[in-house]
């Protein structure tokens, strides 16, 4: 990983960072997407979810239903919190703060998962710590993804960017073998042999503890950022801005932007509805794999284990090749092999048969989403941070995570309604026509990227 050489950095740190120094927070910064991936592994995609879409707490098409409801209301949450967020923290130089007090928080209701049982009563508990959790993600990103520019010469951002994406995946590839290796496997041996810490199967607790497990994870390896990333300064102003004012000032950014660069506006449009397709693939992609083509919860944590290793070199991949061919052609190959890959799932699970007996399908077209979402995801961060103007990256991040999640019912509603509608005709096996939903969001996305210009530019600052 190339970090920046003791030029002077993209935004104003607390004090002047010696090139060691900025190297030593550049990899605590890479670090924190290892130290998160518990999240959008264990809790987001391939255990959590999964354990509440299975039959412990209810019927499995309903759940899928009502996961996409109760997604819709986090991302209204986010859109309505976000643009406060990213302008308070870059005035008042918390940055890093709120960063580490939404990790925090994050940690507690990944812990706090444990505590629900397999049994339909603690379904709305899972299902309401899923949602808030997805918001207290969405958010810490916004000054996580804030402090790229901060750290990294825009030479090198893509590269970095990828790099750290990779690093998720790879943690998330040593969380599912530990998973997998200490508490799901040993109950299925013959004879059964123990778990790691004698953990019993009893209410399901085999894989509850693993959230425990993710929980302490996340602890550990937030440490290093805690430590080593510099907080950003404070602005000088008159006063604080209440938060009132905050979101006036980001009706007035809002309008500047689209005076001073139309692309990078229509680019946060674009991205707003792509990126809620890429967020479909990850949240439901594997309920897909358990309710669809029958996986138990080790051929979903195999799936999980194969897709991070394909998802971290198409990571790695697409942060080299943002460098070489340019941010935006990386996003539209990325986004055209995931709509192909979705339509290959979907059309190959109605058309040979039983899914359960095809799951050869899941196995092809899912490695290949996952193949293309990291890069899709690393170099949509990148593009902004290429046209972010200097003292403005939470606010722009803020604006960035507001407007993708302002798109998130997409997804989750055409989801929803996918199933839903289906369901009233068929009865049962109407979860798979949810991924027709994502697909939908994602061409339409790309529709919308296609008309922007590759590289935005901004004058001066924005209001």
């Amino acid at each position: 990983m190339t970090v920046s050489n003791g030029a002077t950095p993209t935004s104003l740190s607390a004090a002047p960072l010696t090139p060691g120094r900025r190297k030593l927070a550049t990899w605590s910064w890479a670090l924190w997407d290892w130290a998160e991936q518990p999240y959008p592994t264990i809790i987001q995609t391939f255990i959590f979810a999964t354990y509440l879409a299975s039959d412990y707490f209810g019927n499995p098409d309903d759940i899928s239903a009502q996961l996409g409801a109760f997604n819709v209301i986090a991302g209204i949450i986010v859109a309505l919190t976000a643009p406060m967020f990213g302008r308070r923290s870059d005035n008042n130089g918390t940055r890093k703060r709120w960063l580490l007090i939404n990790t925090a928080i994050l940690i507690v209701i990944t812990g706090a998962s444990y505590f629900v049982m397999p049994s339909p009563s603690f379904l709305v508990f899972g299902l309401a710590l899923y949602a808030v959790g997805n918001v207290v993600q969405e958010i810490s990103f916004i000054n996580y993804y804030a402090m790229l520019p901060q750290l990294v010469e825009k030479k090198n951002v893509g590269k970095v960017s990828g790099f750290a994406w990779g690093l998720g995946y790879v943690g998330g590839i040593v969380l599912l073998l530990m998973a997998l290796v200490g508490w799901v496997l040993p109950p299925k041996a013959e004879p059964a042999a123990a778990t790691w810490f004698n953990i019993t199967t009893d209410n399901a607790e085999n894989i509850r503890f693993i959230f425990l497990l993710a929980a302490a994870w996340m602890l550990l390896f937030a440490i290093p950022m805690a430590l080593f990333v510099p907080e950003i300064k404070a602005k000088n102003l008159a006063r604080k801005e209440t938060i009132v004012e905050s979101y006036r000032g980001l009706v007035r950014q809002v309008i500047d932007l689209g005076k001073r660069s139309p692309d990078a506006l229509k680019f946060l449009i674009a991205s707003a509805i792509y990126r809620d397709g890429l967020a479909g693939v990850f949240i439901y992609g594997a309920i897909l794999g358990k309710v669809v083509f029958g996986f138990e919860t080790t051929y979903v944590i195999y799936f999980g284990i194969a897709a991070n290793i394909v998802a971290a070199i198409g990571a790695a991949l697409g942060g080299w090749l943002d460098d070489k061919i340019g941010t935006k052609n990386t996003i539209v190959g990325s986004l055209v092999g995931l709509i192909i890959a979705g339509t290959f799932v979907f059309v190959g699970a109605i058309s040979f048969g039983d899914p359960k007996e095809n799951t050869w399908i899941y196995w092809i077209g899912g490695l290949a989403l996952c193949l293309f979402v990291g890069p899709a995801q690393a170099s949509s961060r990148t593009f902004v941070a290429r046209f972010t103007p200097v003292g403005r990256e939470g606010e722009i991040y803020g604006l960035y995570q507001t407007t993708g999640r302002a798109a998130s019912f997409m997804s989750s509603l055409f989801w929803t309604l996918s199933i839903s509608i289906v369901g009233m005709f068929v009865g049962t096996g109407a979860t798979i026509y949810g991924i027709l939903g994502i697909i939908i969001v994602l061409v339409f996305g790309l529709v919308l990227l296609l008309r922007v210009h590759p590289a935005p530019v901004i004058a001066d600052e924005l209001a």
